[in-house]
């Protein structure tokens, strides 16, 4: 027996939970693009689209200012929702970077000295983060170029990373006046071990895609330069694997001497993204063969390692990065927003910590002492 009287409203609910109001061409902003998803002949599956969220201020090194973190949270809430969506790319405009993190000039401007705005803030940044890591599709970072900072934070909260050979990672914090509190404490002991997590966060120094590859960050790296039609990777690194004094240089930077002749080269090629885009898409391909249920519990998993810390960690984090907007974020983002002025974009180091020594009081005496006056 039919049971007629059981009916179900076939019309499909939209759990978009934002308008497409966060979205937007003209920088600085986020985009948000559908596209096809394409088999490995490149022909497209009908009615299938991977969700493209772009950072849109290459003025800036994509520097996400707080409505670009808004964008960020709409685009990935967006994408989760909707049925259609096999996977997110998550990636920037230009070649020059993919995100340096958050935008140094708004922090100067504004936040700095002002902790609860700053707090406010912060809370939209972990709503960022925790956006990606509880998206119901997979995520793909696509690195058109540098990732460092709150950048490299919100690159390793993504599943997988396919990057630019000419790439660059690392942190930033404790040279500018913060801590990378925003995941990469919580991330890079599970992608690195223990000793290059510590050193790569608090060194401060920029480590290649070939050499991140090498040590488990990355999925794969492949070269964006092209001359006469081939493909050149990245003359400013080495990307032979031999043995130096005991020492494996994979993806180490090239002897100073190279660099000026490295440069040379790279300015007679073109910056092509043929071969990013080619892994993107077979990643996404690979994705839409298998069980999607299973496919983003499996990726769940994985996540909720990541996860634990991050969780344990976000909230005393926000709290105290929004206190530092008083103290060394104070000095650090102003020198570095400054830098155009004065050629310097950090404080006198040794100063500040002999004024520390002395037990100065940190007010504006102390801060006139430490900045770097205009040229």
């Amino acid at each position: 027996m039919a049971l007629e009287w059981l009916r179900r409203d076939n019309e499909l609910k939209d759990h978009q939970l934002f308008d497409n109001s966060h979205f937007g061409k003209e920088a600085p902003t986020v985009m948000y693009e559908e596209r096809p998803v394409v088999d490995d002949k490149g022909q497209a599956a009908a009615g299938l689209y991977s969700a493209w969220i772009w950072l849109n201020n290459p003025a800036q090194y994509n520097s996400y200012t707080t409505e670009m973190v808004k964008g960020v949270i709409a685009g990935f809430q967006r994408a989760s929702s909707d049925r259609k969506i096999v996977a997110v790319v998550f990636t920037a405009v230009g070649d020059k970077a993919f995100c340096t993190g958050g935008n140094t000039a708004e922090y100067a401007a504004y936040y700095a000295k002002r902790p609860n705005e700053y707090g406010e803030y912060m809370d939209l940044f972990n709503t960022m983060v925790d956006g990606i890591l509880n998206c119901k599709k997979p995520v793909i970072c696509r690195v058109n170029g540098m990732r460092v900072g709150g950048g490299q934070e919100i690159g390793m909260a993504t599943d997988i990373t396919i990057s630019s050979d000419l790439a660059i990672y690392g942190q930033a914090g404790p040279k500018h006046g913060s801590a990378p509190d925003g995941g990469s404490t919580d991330f890079l002991p599970w992608f690195l071990s223990m000793e290059d997590a510590m050193y790569n966060c608090i060194s401060c120094e920029p480590w290649s895609a070939y050499k991140m590859k090498s040590k488990g960050l990355l999925t794969k790296v492949v070269p964006v330069l092209k001359k006469d039609g081939k493909w050149l990777k990245n003359p400013l690194v080495r990307t032979d694997t031999f043995v130096d004094d005991g020492e494996i240089v994979y993806g180490e930077s090239i002897g100073k001497e190279d660099v000026a002749k490295a440069k040379e080269l790279m300015a007679q090629c073109a910056t092509d993204f043929e071969l990013l885009d080619k892994e993107v898409n077979a990643m996404v391909w690979k994705f839409t063969n298998l069980f999607p249920g299973c496919l983003i519990k499996s990726i769940d998993g994985i996540r909720a390692k990541k996860k634990f810390f991050w969780d344990q960690m976000k909230l005393a984090n926000r709290h105290w990065l929004a206190a530092n907007m008083n103290h060394e974020a104070y000095l650090g983002f102003n020198a570095f927003d400054a830098k155009k002025a004065t050629g310097r974009d950090v404080i006198d180091f040794v100063k500040y910590r002999q004024l520390v020594a002395e037990g100065q009081v940190f007010d504006d005496k102390f801060a006139e002492q430490v900045l770097a006056k205009p040229k």
